[in-house]
């Protein structure tokens, strides 16, 4: 193993259309180890095209290039889709943002944990059976062999949440990228599947991307921030010191934050400088 699980050099993604290129991401670069980092942003920015772009998952008419995209040593972008496969769900794992859109409609929970599991790991149906139920477990599902055999649509979007986070975690991956993994849960349910997310990337030692637009969230979570406009990092800051930001766009985030101590009218907006984008 290396010591950074994932090198990121001079990452882009564009998207030839009808009506030109569109570079979603341009020039990102980033090292991760075993540790969890944010990509934070607002929509449009590139963040969730950063961590797909990771995985191979850049759909037609996308075009992903880099001078460096490696996992463990192994490059991304010339391995075999053999390769890609195997590391796809076996050693990366991705969450993405709605259960809903992710999970099977007409399996149960179990079975498509099941399934996740076995395309990875040579096991029987018991074992498998075994590992999705502690699985269920260790995400705090309150009665695992009951949500074995529920659909989808049986489940609140907190469980949900979960069973796709038990799903991407059943095969003990070396790295783990959530986008926007708490943005439809409730506040109390959002605490609850952080707990846990920490908890595994504390007791496995994963590698975390974290994407999220939320400021707070991620400054109180991750170790390490990265902040996206326009396809580009434009600042890079422990997530300790996210207050003390520099840029002008990270201290437009921070500032349009709302704060309940202060009655602010109207509520502040950000300000762009085109130049942010070059």
């Amino acid at each position: 193993m290396t010591a950074n699980l994932l090198e990121v050099e001079d990452l882009r993604v564009r998207f030839h259309l009808r009506t030109g290129i569109v570079e979603a991401v341009r020039g990102v670069s980033f090292q991760l180890g075993r540790e969890r980092l944010g990509i934070v942003g607002e929509s449009g920015s590139g963040k969730s095209q950063t961590g797909r772009a990771i995985l191979g998952l850049t759909p037609p008419p996308g075009e992903v290039s880099a001078k460096r995209l490696t996992f463990d040593g192994i490059d991304l972008l010339k391995a075999s889709r053999r390769t890609l496969r195997t590391l796809r769900g076996g050693r990366i794992s991705m969450v993405m943002q709605d259960p809903k859109y992710s999970l099977n409609p007409v399996m149960t929970i179990g079975e498509q944990i099941i399934e996740a599991y076995q395309a990875h790991r040579k096991a029987s149906r018991a074992e498998a059976r075994d590992k999705t139920l502690a699985m269920l477990e260790a995400v705090k599902m309150r009665d695992p062999v009951r949500v074995f055999s529920l659909y989808p649509h049986e489940v609140s979007g907190g469980m949900g949440q979960r069973a796709m986070i038990a799903m991407m975690l059943v095969t003990d991956p070396d790295m783990l990228i959530a986008d926007e993994p708490t943005s439809a849960l409730d506040v109390t349910v959002q605490i609850e599947v952080l707990r846990i997310l920490d908890e595994l990337v504390t007791t496995r030692g994963m590698g975390l991307i974290f994407i999220s637009h939320d400021l707070k969230l991620v400054s109180s979570f991750c170790d390490r921030v990265l902040v996206m406009y326009a396809g580009h990092v434009v600042e890079e800051i422990a997530a300790s010191n996210l207050r003390d930001a520099q840029h002008p766009y990270t201290r437009g985030l921070l500032n349009c934050l709302p704060k309940l101590q202060d009655d602010v009218r109207p509520l502040p907006t950000l300000t762009r400088d085109p130049a942010w984008a070059l």
